[in-house]
């Protein structure tokens, strides 16, 4: 049985789809700033990111928490 998950904004988002959507929004010189870790910063890459991103939670939840907060923003322009 398949539990629905409506209160969650991550639900059948990939982490690579949340990666791809941030460095579109913000490019990787401002995804470095707002969030400050080295694999934004020096030779950042999507593939690179993702595998740090999944080895630490901490800097997973930030940048879960920068597209969560991205994508509200974008709802209330649209």
């Amino acid at each position: 049985m398949t539990k629905h998950q409506n209160n969650n904004p991550l639900h059948g988002i990939t982490l690579q789809q949340i990666v791809d959507s941030l460095v579109e929004h913000y490019g990787w010189d401002e995804l470095a700033k707002r969030i400050n870790i080295m694999c934004f910063k020096k030779d950042p890459s999507v593939k690179s990111s993702l595998k740090f991103l999944r080895k630490t939670p901490w800097a997973r939840e930030k940048v879960e928490s920068l597209y969560v907060f991205t994508n509200k923003n974008k709802d209330k322009e649209d």
